[in-house]
Parts: C-alpha cells; structure tokens; sequence
C-alpha cells in the first residue's frame, strides 16, 4: 500500500517513533564508541525522529539535498527557532556522514545546507514607569549612594557598561560641565549631556566618596577596597539593587542603555540625535537598537498622513 505523504502544511506529528535500524547503529555507535552523553543521545534521536517523520518513512538512501531543504523550510514554517534549526541539520548532517564512511549512502544531502538566519532579538527595555520606580528609590548607605549615581548615569546618559566603568573623577573621560565625556568602541570618542536627576545623584556620591577612595584613585566609581569598581560588580550591583525595590525582571547595564535610548526616540522621533548620543556609526545600529511601540507610531501617523486624518 502506498503512503499519502505529508501536506507541507501539517503540524508535526510526533517524532519518536521507532527509527531506521541505520539510525539506531549510529546512535549506538556514539553511545559506546564516541560515550555520548544521555541528554546529547536523546537530542540526536529526537531531531532523527523529524527526519523520519518529514521523510515520510523513506528510505535514508533515498533522501536528496532537495528534500533536506524542504524539510528545513518546513520546520521554519512550523515555528522551530533557527538555533534549534541548525542542531537538527548538524545531527543530521553527522548521521549521513556515519552512514558515507560505511557505505550505508553514497552522498551526504545535508552537506552544504545552512539554517535560516537567526533574527537578532531586541534588547528589551523598562517602561518608563518602571524606570522611575528603580531610580526613585533612596540609597540607604554610601555604597547605595554609589550605585544610585551609577545607574543614573546608564540611563541619563545612555552609556555603555565599559563606558561607565572607565570614567574618571577628573581629565578626559569625566564628567564636566553638565557633559560625560566617553571613550567608546573603535576609540570613538564622544560627549554626552548629563541629566538633573544624575547630576544630583553623582554630587550626592561625590560627597561620601573620600571615605571609600584609596589615596590617588582615579576612578570616579570605586569598591569597598578603594579601587576601581569591576564591571562584573556594577552588573551585580544593578541586579541586586533592582530585585531590592520590586522590579519585577532581570535588569542589566545593557536594559538601562536601550531604555535611554527608547525613551528618547519615543519623546522626540529624532533617529539621527540618538545615533549621536548612543555612540553608533551607522544609523542601522540605531534602529535595531531602538524600538518604538505600536501605539506612538499610530498617534504619529494619524497626526501626520493626510490620508489618515479625520476630516473636521
């Protein structure tokens, strides 16, 4: 009896039914010859099951380069990511590989194809709600004080980690004047405007940070030993302040500067100043960085297409 085969549209049916005898010899090959590990076993066998269910149950022989791309296509389509996209060609990849060295195929049809590219995600930022609510809160010690400056600073002024955590007390890479200035990457350097709410909290800091300092420290932002503040530490430190006052997620350096640049883009829809203030050499890099949501672009549009306009 012939088998109908699959629709290109059809959901998945499940995957770990019995497999090829040439698929299970693999797997026990790399169970007692390569001593793969379970969960790695398990992964094999479960991404030989997608082939075997998307071949139709045909023969591993008979499996062309052609149908390898269309099972590919198919598992894009069917929603799997490009990352778990790529694990399943490479254990398919490594199969018929096994299977060219015994003789068991005469050409390996997944050599040669790629994964759909990975979409770069978004880098997710607060609400400006949320933002207030982290920053609000009052520093309960010196070190708080510190932090508060710090995270000011990330958001006011949009720097990155690196950026922050080389900047000075006094010389080039200080804060003057209403202006932070930076060394950024590819040795860029640049100026960025310091808010009210940092200024003060940076005076605040400045205040107690004689009685962390080491004698001749530079660094604007110090540890309890005196000496410059580690990056590793500010991420700590930035985390452990968010979880103390409620914020409901995991907040990084990185969450900080995309929320500048967010809430700026969202207030002003100037796409070449945040360029400017974020440090970005081409515009691209702004807008994938900055987002705006769905709502401010439907108010911007229904106030600027005449099309769009409600006739008075």
């Amino acid at each position: 009896m012939k088998t109908r085969p699959v629709p290109p549209d059809a959901p998945l049916p499940n995957p770990h039914a019995p497999l090829p005898s040439e698929a299970e010899a693999w797997l026990d090959y790399l169970a007692h010859q390569r001593r793969a590990s379970p969960h790695t076993l398990s992964n094999y066998r479960r991404d030989l099951g997608k082939l075997q269910v998307l071949a139709n149950a045909r023969p591993l022989h008979e499996i062309k380069a052609a149908d390898i791309r269309r099972f590919t296509a198919k598992l894009h389509a069917g929603g799997l990511e490009a990352r778990s996209i790529a694990r399943t060609l490479s254990a398919w990849r490594s199969l018929f590989r096994w299977l060219l060295g015994r003789g068991l195929a005469q050409v390996n049809p997944v050599q040669g194809i790629r994964p759909p590219k990975a979409g770069k995600p978004l880098p997710k930022a607060l609400s400006v709600d949320t933002a207030s609510a982290l920053l609000d809160a009052l520093p309960e010690d010196v070190l708080e004080v510190r932090d508060l400056a710090m995270f000011e600073l990330f958001y006011s002024s949009g720097l990155r980690l690196a950026e922050l955590g080389g900047l000075d007390l006094a010389g080039s890479y200080s804060i003057a004047d209403g202006e932070v200035t930076v060394f950024g990457k590819r040795s860029k350097i640049r100026r960025v405007p310091v808010g009210s709410k940092a200024l003060e909290a940076l005076t605040a800091w400045l205040a107690v940070r004689a009685s962390l300092a080491a004698p001749a420290e530079p660094a604007l932002f110090v540890s309890q030993r005196g000496c410059r503040l580690s990056l590793g530490m500010i991420r700590a430190r930035l985390a452990r302040w968010a979880r103390e006052k409620g914020v409901p997620v995991h907040v990084h350096p990185h969450m900080l500067r995309h929320s500048f640049a967010s809430h700026m883009l969202q207030s002003s829809g100037d796409l070449r100043a945040v360029q400017e203030l974020l440090g970005h050499a081409s515009i691209r890099s702004t807008q994938v960085y900055t987002h705006l949501d769905f709502q401010h672009l439907a108010k911007v549009y229904d106030s600027a297409h005449p099309r769009a306009k409600k006739k008075s």
